[in-house]
């Protein structure tokens, strides 16, 4: 068996050298010129931190994410590659006297050949930004297959090295993927029907309601930068003292276009008293999160002042708990204190550890109650119920790629007893609670659940706390609402 097994290795030694010698005797701009080049730019990763960096400056989430991903895959797989692999292996580099001397590395690597840490960081990096978004999977893919031949090209790895790395960075980008699964693919994914409005350069037919004070005076920030890119905008600035439902419901009556600046609270009112008037939305992002601006495409402000401007628009979903309007989430019970506790937290230590966090705290607080659901009862102590589906899935929804899909997203857990809860917070912490016994999702354009034990319960629209109640009766009106929006450059 040790002979055969030694046989192998030998017949592996004796390829890796022909093609090694192959690949040195040939000529050509790729090898001589563009490859060298290729293999220098990889070197420490600057070549993917770099890609990485491009994506996390764009406005796409799922660009964000993938650049979150493909770093710490890399991470992960330099670890591996550099502390273990090559110090269980010590495989002498391949010689570099055959080589012309333009086509050497500027750095020659002195560790051990197997395996090759480029090869293994450039699979890393392609892999995981591919899952995230699989329309890079390809070239991202053919530009690590080129580092990985250019580390043969210029004399630092055997072919095998090369090969060994590649399957290795793979295979980690595949275990991150399972233990924190990306979003839904975009395949599956519609983008919304733009609609063309009037365009208002000059912002004439606007009347935009803003509370200077809101979010520390970031309200009275989006007033002067509106003022001074949208002149001809009337202004009605709300006061302490002032009825809000009513000062939204009489501007909507005599504007072409309600514009609002405030938190999700007043962008919430506002739409109401848009729909009501039968008039377009345009919202300016001035409250803390502004999640509805975000996922509508009308944050930054500089997107919103540009959708104004061009008269850009789309239907979005509006949902009803109860009768009265939310525009992104509705909670009841313990979720209300997780998403204070999440939100509170995630600047400082990131979304996945701050839900981890929030989810320890709620669940160890939390009273659970008894519910019943489409004739399924079931106890739970966290309760979310989202207009239109979020991304991703879990108890931490983040985002959604539609808001016009006609459905409310409802997800239940159930954390009752110790060793429920403790498999809970590491499902939680590895992005696995998707897959719980203990989770439930359910997507419905109408929803009634009914509190058997434990209500009423008490109920939060859009973050703001509303009454309590032990019937929960919940419908989509679909595409109710034209919000001005911008997809594309400023």
């Amino acid at each position: 068996m040790i002979a055969w097994i030694r046989r192998i290795a030998g017949d592996i030694d004796d390829l890796d050298v022909s093609i090694f010698e192959g690949i040195a005797a040939a000529r050509g701009p790729l090898l001589d010129k563009v490859l060298p080049r290729l293999t220098d730019a990889a070197d420490h990763s600057v070549l993917w931190f770099g890609i990485a960096g491009a994506l996390g400056l764009s406005r796409d989430r799922r660009a964000k994410r993938a650049a979150l991903r493909g770093v710490v895959t890399i991470a992960a797989t330099s670890l591996l590659a550099n502390q273990v692999a090559k110090r269980t292996n010590r495989r002498v580099r391949p010689s570099v006297a055959a080589l012309p001397i333009s086509r050497l590395s500027r750095r020659l690597p002195v560790s051990t050949s197997f395996p090759s840490g480029h090869a293994a960081s450039a699979a890393a990096f392609a892999t995981a930004v591919g899952t995230e978004m699989p329309v890079l999977s390809l070239p991202l893919r053919a530009l690590a297959g080129l580092v990985g031949l250019s580390r043969i090209s210029t004399g630092a790895h055997y072919p095998s090295d090369v090969a060994a790395g590649w399957l290795l960075g793979t295979a980690v980008a595949e275990v991150g993927a399972r233990l924190v699964p990306p979003a839904e693919p975009p395949a599956a994914i519609r983008r919304p029907d733009v609609i063309q409005l009037e365009e208002r350069p000059t912002g004439a037919g606007v009347l935009l309601v803003v509370n200077p004070a809101s979010h520390s005076g970031e309200g009275k920030r989006v007033l002067e930068k509106v003022r001074d890119e949208l002149p001809d905008v009337e202004v009605v600035e709300l006061t302490e003292d002032v009825d809000v439902d009513a000062v939204m419901r009489e501007s909507a009556s005599r504007a072409a276009v309600l514009g609002v600046a405030g938190g999700d609270g007043t962008v919430r009112t506002a739409a109401t008293a848009a729909r009501a008037a039968d008039v377009p939305l345009a919202v300016f992002p001035a409250g803390t999160f502004n999640h509805f601006a975000k996922d509508a495409s009308s944050y930054p402000l500089r997107a919103a002042i540009t959708a104004v401007k061009n008269g850009t628009a789309a239907k979005v979903d509006l949902a009803y708990l109860n009768d009265e309007l939310f525009l992104n989430t509705a909670s009841v019970g313990a979720y209300t204190d997780f998403v204070a506790i999440r939100e509170r937290n995630e600047k400082r230590i990131g979304k996945p550890l701050s839900a981890v966090y929030a989810g320890l705290r709620t669940l160890v607080r939390s009273r659970p109650i008894t519910v019943r659901v489409d004739d399924r009862t079931s106890t739970v102590d966290l309760l979310f119920l989202g207009n239109s589906e979020y991304q991703p899935h879990g108890f931490a929804p983040s985002f959604r790629e539609r808001m016009d899909d006609g459905l409310l997203d409802l997800r239940m857990l159930d954390a009752s007893g110790f060793g429920a809860t403790l498999t809970i917070l590491l499902a939680l912490l590895t992005g696995q609670l998707g897959r719980h016994g203990r989770y439930r999702e359910i997507h419905a354009p109408t929803l009634q659940i009914e509190v058997l034990r434990g209500g009423p319960v008490c109920i939060a629209r859009d973050g703001e706390l509303g009454e309590e109640a032990d019937v929960l009766q919940l419908r989509v009106d679909r595409r109710a609402l034209t919000v001005l929006r911008h997809d594309g450059p400023w």
